[in-house]
């Protein structure tokens, strides 16, 4: 069986240089209408220790492209962890 290609974003770092990463899910929260993404860098992706990221993203109007932003609230970290969480012990089972 093939496996299935995962999608793949680049995100700009602070200093211009681009990073890649793999999308490992989205989703939406609708007491809030925010959606989130969660990723991970292409080049640790194999390695047993991965650092995932994670965002609140809105489609941009017109274009293929995501605007994302920081989570900066201790609230939205709390709530994106446990859906985190939650899709990664569906993914286990």
């Amino acid at each position: 069986m093939p496996l299935e290609e995962k999608e793949r974003i680049i995100i700009p770092g602070d200093n211009g240089e681009e990073h890649l990463f793999e999308v490992l899910f989205t989703f939406d929260v609708d007491q809030t209408g925010h959606s989130y993404i969660a990723v991970v860098p292409v080049d640790q992706k194999d390695e047993e220790e991965v650092e995932v990221f994670a965002f609140r993203y809105e489609d941009k109007a017109n274009e293929d492209d995501l605007a994302l932003f920081q989570i900066e609230s201790e609230e939205e970290w709390e709530m994106v962890e446990e859906m985190l969480n939650t899709l990664q012990d569906e993914e286990t089972n």
